[in-house]
């Protein structure tokens, strides 16, 4: 059975007045990285996960869920 991924990522972000482009800039990555993290069609690894926890002020595991 293969592990389902959720992402709250766009809840978190929007909670901190941030655009796909604003949170892409400060954690280094391309926008569409974002938008494929917010769709589910993207695994982060664990720095960018943190880069983004920290930048939305979230815990990571309340972010990226994995069942």
């Amino acid at each position: 059975m293969e592990a389902k991924f959720v992402c709250n990522l766009k809840k978190y972000r929007v909670a901190q007045e941030l655009t796909q482009e604003q949170l892409a800039d400060i954690v280094g990555v391309r926008r569409e990285t974002i938008m494929r993290l917010e769709k589910a069609q993207y695994n982060p690894s664990l720095k960018l996960a943190i880069d983004i926890s920290r930048a939305v002020k979230a815990p990571i595991e309340d972010i990226f869920i994995f069942e």
